[in-house]
């Protein structure tokens, strides 16, 4: 089947839970479909990762969209426009009209859209759409007014919340089909738009990749957090782990380390690097961090989506201590694959336990990669999309 798929970011380096997921699914869906890739980028340097996707697409195409969101521009453009900021900062003129001509010349079976916020930039037309949706976005930007936000700030972003909303359920509907990444999202959903098909491809992981190593920690107990801090959950989540949970810890076991790692790191992150927290931004491989800790404390909040981290340390071998919130979406069981606490003193004691009792840990660990590695991986995922694609294409 011939593909044009739109993307909000680049598909590569692997810097993001977005990036990963696309190309992994890119990588899978290429041995049986031709695939043309249009994305959005922030910098021109950005040109030179298009040789690492061709080995996957017949062409790759990338429009220009600011580096920083917060231009006046963005801001004035959402001010005067129906479109809610998410949408405006990513809307790119060039890309719709090239859409628009490239449909005109190339018979395609099916497009598919990654975040309803491309949609725009497709016009009406005949070819089946899938909108794959890695959060419900509504409900992440809810969540961040009511819980984060600046309380004089909140008027205007409510009203933005609703635009959200109102065009966030618009494309679910007039697309074709929907995907959602977890059970959860689609519950929330189809709340949303009552009656709304949407079918289920989680994210996987590369088992092989993440293989289990031997630990540096000697003599040291070091708790992991993993985030792209661009994204509100993580921000939320790291405040809450160090500087609520994390004390608790730290009273109960000296000698344990906290190590928080991730990219687009916030000031008020950085600001958290002392004598036991090791802040990285940008490390080379992820795994290393894996290979460095004795557990991942994830107090997630914030909803929406698969957390990548969470695979990635259990096929890593590493134990998981997190919220409800945190693990939606996967298959896991508390005291079995993971430790599921929501509160933070039982986090607290969570985490205490893994960290002092080895034989619940190494269980834990080994429970979870055999999880891993027979439900989450990237060819299942992509086998389950490819179904759709044909289903989609070729309807009876």
């Amino acid at each position: 089947m011939k593909i044009l798929m739109l993307t909000p970011y680049l598909p590569y380096p692997l810097l993001s839970g977005g990036q990963t997921r696309s190309y992994n699914l890119l990588k899978n869906l290429s041995l049986t479909h031709e695939i043309t890739l249009f994305s959005l980028v922030k910098d021109e340097r950005e040109q030179r990762y298009i040789g690492e996707l061709k080995k996957f697409c017949k062409n790759v195409v990338i429009f220009p969209r600011s580096n920083n969101p917060w231009t006046l521009r963005n801001i004035l453009l959402t001010g005067f426009s129906l479109y809610p900021f998410l949408v405006m900062r990513n809307l790119s003129p060039q890309e719709r009209e090239a859409v628009r001509a490239h449909l005109r010349e190339v018979s395609y079976d099916l497009i598919h859209a990654e975040t309803f916020y491309v949609m725009p930039h497709i016009p009406k037309t005949s070819i089946p759409i899938l909108l794959v949706e890695q959060t419900v976005e509504y409900l992440v930007y809810k969540h961040y007014v009511e819980e984060q936000a600046p309380f004089f700030l909140r008027p205007l972003l409510w009203i933005d919340i609703a635009k959200i909303k109102f065009w966030e359920t618009y494309f679910w509907q007039r697309a074709n089909r929907v995907v959602a990444m977890s059970e959860a999202d689609r519950h929330s959903m189809q709340k949303l738009v009552p009656g709304l098909a949407v079918d289920i491809v989680p994210n996987g992981i590369d088992t092989d990749y993440f293989s289990i190593k031997n630990k540096r920690n000697v003599g040291l107990q070091r708790i992991l957090y993993v985030g792209n801090f661009k994204w509100l959950q993580n921000r939320e989540a790291v405040d809450v782990l160090a500087t609520r949970i994390w004390p608790r810890i730290k009273k109960r076991i000296p000698n344990a380390k906290l190590l928080i790692v991730g990219m687009s790191l916030t000031r008020k992150v950085k600001e958290l690097q002392s004598k036991d927290i090791e802040v990285v931004e940008g490390m080379p491989d992820i795994r290393e961090a894996y290979e460095r800790a004795d557990v991942l404390v994830a107090p997630i909040e914030g909803p929406g989506g698969t957390r990548l981290k969470i695979l990635e340390a259990m096929a890593s071998g590493v134990p998981v201590v997190t919220t409800k919130i945190g693990i939606e979406g996967l298959d896991v069981r508390d005291g079995i694959h993971a430790l599921i606490r929501n509160t933070e003193q039982d986090l607290t004691e969570a985490t205490v336990r893994v960290l002092t009792d080895k034989k619940l840990s190494e269980k834990i660990a080994t429970n979870a990669r055999k999880l891993v590695r027979e439900k989450y991986n990237w060819e299942a995922s992509a086998n389950a999309l490819d179904k759709i694609y044909r289903q989609l294409a070729n309807p009876q």
